[in-house]
């Protein structure tokens, strides 16, 4: 069985390149984040010639999250208890889309941004991540042998390794101790980032900004994970990022992360 998570940026205009994705890497389930799209706007059709179902969650041309599946949709759910919304009047985001596929509860994921170290919609993303890492250990302790993925586009980098250039991080987002801290309380909790193992070492990056030619230059961060739960991560065979999805015109900015699982 095949997962994967892709920050599409946006999938009315990459949709051919997302089912081409599926057709080469096998998928079975795939999170996908930033969608940008209501959801009687999502190209739904596409996908379901090529075999698969989805459900997704949009309001407007912001965020959106989807889960694609060819192994079955069921127990969807919009939302993880006491996500916190944003905005005024404050309001639930489309970040987070929960569905069970194949007997795994697949999460994608879409992590607040921060914006910047004195922005409150870092506190606003702390808050969120605190949430998720509740809600996560409930989960874990009703059922410790649920096989969980928490997949998505975190917006953290959590090591020195996984930035291009630790100094010019310092300071901004997505490294402060603060956020490194909330994406490891998720791992303490009892999830593993089950794709560092077979993606090791600096350079292995997710994701590269359109401007200043940071792709080519290997000005990259590594922000999109997989983490998953004891009876998931002890299923995982293999990972790997598609950092060819990455190349070529109309890319994302982000490239996609696949899982293979071993048969339970």
């Amino acid at each position: 069985m095949h997962l994967a998570t892709f920050n599409c940026n946006s999938i009315r205009t990459r949709v051919d390149r997302v089912v081409a994705l599926l057709e080469r890497h096998d998928v079975d389930v795939l999170a996908l984040q930033e969608t940008k799209c209501t959801d009687e706007q999502f190209p739904a059709l596409p996908f379901e010639l090529a075999g698969y179902e989805v459900a997704h969650v949009g309001h407007n041309q912001w965020n959106g999250v989807a889960v694609v599946s060819r192994v079955g949709i069921e127990d969807v759910q919009v939302g993880f208890p006491g996500q916190p919304g944003w905005g005024d009047p404050v309001a639930a985001e489309a970040r987070a889309l929960g569905a069970t596929c194949g007997g795994v509860r697949v999460w994608s994921l879409y992590v607040p941004n921060g914006r910047s170290l004195a922005d409150p919609h870092l506190l606003y993303k702390l808050d969120w991540l605190a949430a998720l890492r509740e809600a996560g250990a409930r989960w874990l302790t009703e059922d410790p042998d649920a096989q969980i993925a928490l997949m998505g586009d975190w917006n953290i980098a959590p090591t020195d390794e996984d930035v291009w250039s630790v100094d010019y991080y310092r300071g901004r987002t997505h490294t402060s101790p603060e956020e490194r801290a909330a994406f490891a309380a998720v791992v303490d909790a009892g999830f593993e980032d089950v794709t560092r193992s077979h993606t090791p070492g600096p350079g292995t990056f997710t994701y590269w900004d359109y401007t200043q030619l940071a792709f080519p230059k290997r000005r990259g961060m590594r922000i999109d994970f997989c983490l998953g739960s004891p009876a998931l991560a002890a299923r995982v065979g293999d990972a790997f990022i598609d950092r060819e999805e990455r190349k070529g015109k109309g890319a994302s900015d982000h490239a996609p992360v696949v899982v293979a699982l071993t048969d339970t």
